[in-house]
């Protein structure tokens, strides 16, 4: 795929400016949406009268549709042109809001959030790629530290909104927010973006691509769907993962056998690019898991409400930001293995304080901890999007982009089934431990019972002493899952050593 040419006619640097901005909004929209709407759910479940299983879907449908759409990027963008496609989707995405926002049952809402990830599934690589050729190759780090506000701060500041916005108005406005920054993306784009070079003779691997959707779409219904079907103890939860293992098998070896296979291995001939697959996907494990964590530990055992629990978590974010900004003005100046390391750094020592946490715990500690793992992820996002392109083809740039999107994607989805699994597990444990410990040979229970603290002579009282049991046992099982992110961010370091660090420029 050719890069993008500006035309003479326009002014280069306001060209950038407008296709820079137009970009960040799409990538925001689509960003905010894979969080947004989960605070909503509840509100959603009493409006429409629905289970929990049941309104799950609203997620389900929108996480399944966006992963199998996405490896589609490449070939729509070389079939009907990059800037067609980016317009299209940005406006099938706001439509469908507007749909999901206005929906009147289940069954509604679940279509219209499959549509929503069907368009949606192309914007962010879309963006990646836009700006990569957009921009010189000495600005990449830069132009990768604005995409990556949109990427990284979506997700963290979604809850946050989501609630203020499901609080205060209605839940359907957490859908029809998107309307004003479609339109504006859309006119930005259909103003200021050239359209790039198209590629009639390229085949559509119909075959290969059957088998990766099929791959993918079972292994995210397997992992959105395990934990509330008790894993593989249900049927279901087995054939979505004999698809998943068998549908994947036989797409690796169609692309290596076949002619014109839908994903090129031979992009993966670049070793910066396989190791920022793989180091994206460590990435996506730990981005979104302690945000899957935080918020129920400080609902269910510290008592903070929604809103509240949104502000204490939001300068995450601003330490993301804070970070992206700081690399991508030394982009050109400091190694980006360098960043990457320090943010991993940075990670495992938040992820090693938060092991400490206790239901004690204050507002400011939270807050700090989670600036601190918010300025290590933006050392890391920026420089690991930058290098991982470094020396890839152009012409593999926007599938490139949309197996890196695709690979974080499914990263966050793991991790976060992974956490919430072990929790579960580490919760049963835990309480059967402390169990052990309320026996008639216990001396601090004697006391306590003597005080009146506890009465285990009565169901009432031995009801309170078990959720003082649960309680800790929950607690413990938190602190457990955070050490478990912490070995995470350590196996990852290794993989530093494996990137190449790319050819600085002759100038800056």
């Amino acid at each position: 795929m050719a890069a993008t040419q500006t035309s003479p006619t326009k002014d280069a640097s306001t060209t950038r400016i407008m296709v820079t901005i137009s970009v960040m909004l799409a990538t925001i929209m689509q960003a905010l949406d894979t969080t947004i709407a989960n605070v909503a759910l509840p509100h959603m479940r009493g409006a429409m009268g629905t289970t929990q299983d049941q309104i799950s879907w609203v997620l389900t449908s929108y996480i399944v549709a966006a992963a199998i759409c996405m490896p589609l990027t490449g070939i729509l963008s070389a079939k009907i042109g990059r800037k067609r496609l980016f317009m299209w989707s940005i406006v099938g995405f706001t439509l469908s809001s507007i749909l999901c926002g206005a929906a009147q049952s289940l069954d509604q809402i679940v279509i219209f959030r499959l549509l929503q990830g069907v368009f949606g599934a192309s914007l962010v690589p879309l963006s990646q790629s836009v700006l990569l050729d957009t921009y010189p190759k000495e600005k990449h780090g830069s132009a990768m530290a604005m995409w990556g506000v949109g990427v990284m701060v979506g997700p963290i500041l979604g809850p946050y909104l989501g609630g203020l916005l499901t609080e205060y108005y209605s839940w359907r406005w957490v859908f029809y927010i998107n309307v004003p920054f479609g339109i504006i993306a859309w006119l930005g784009l259909a103003g200021f973006l050239d359209e790039s070079a198209l590629d009639k003779k390229r085949r559509f691997d119909v075959y290969g691509f059957v088998l990766l959707g099929v791959a993918i779409g079972s292994l995210q219904m397997m992992l959105d769907r395990g934990e509330s079907q008790s894993w593989f103890e249900s049927l279901e939860v087995i054939i979505e993962g004999a698809l998943a293992v068998v549908c994947g098998y036989m797409f690796l070896v169609h692309i290596f056998t076949h002619d014109h296979p839908f994903i090129d291995p031979r992009m993966f001939h670049d070793r910066n690019f396989s190791v920022g697959m793989v180091f994206i996907f460590i990435v996506g494990i730990i981005l979104l898991s302690s945000m899957a964590l935080l918020p129920p530990f400080m609902s269910a055992l510290m008592g903070y409400p929604v809103v509240d629990i949104g502000a204490i978590l939001a300068p995450r974010g601003f330490g993301t930001m804070g970070a992206m900004i700081i690399v991508g003005r030394l982009a050109n100046k400091v190694d980006a293995r360098y960043f990457i390391t320090l943010g991993l750094l940075l990670i495992t020592f938040s992820m090693w304080e938060m092991t400490l946490f206790t239901t004690d715990t204050t507002a400011w500690d939270i807050i700090r901890t989670g600036m601190v793992q918010g300025v290590g992820l933006g050392f890391i996002f920026v420089p690991l999007s930058t290098i991982s392109f470094a020396t890839l083809d152009p012409k593999y740039r926007n599938e490139g982009t949309s197996m890196f999107s695709l690979l974080r994607n499914i990263g966050s989805s793991i991790g976060i089934s992974v956490v919430t699994t072990y929790l579960a597990q580490r919760t049963q444990i835990n309480h059967a431990a402390f169990a052990d410990y309320i026996n008639p040979f216990n001396v601090g229970l004697h006391i306590a019972q003597e005080h009146g603290i506890y009465n285990t002579t009565t169901a009432a009282g031995l009801t309170v002493l078990n959720q003082v049991v649960t309680g800790q046992a929950a607690t413990l099982a938190y602190l457990q899952d955070f050490r478990l992110m912490m070995w995470v961010s350590v196996a990852a370091l290794p993989l530093v050593f494996l990137l190449k660090g790319k050819p600085k420029p002759a100038s800056v």
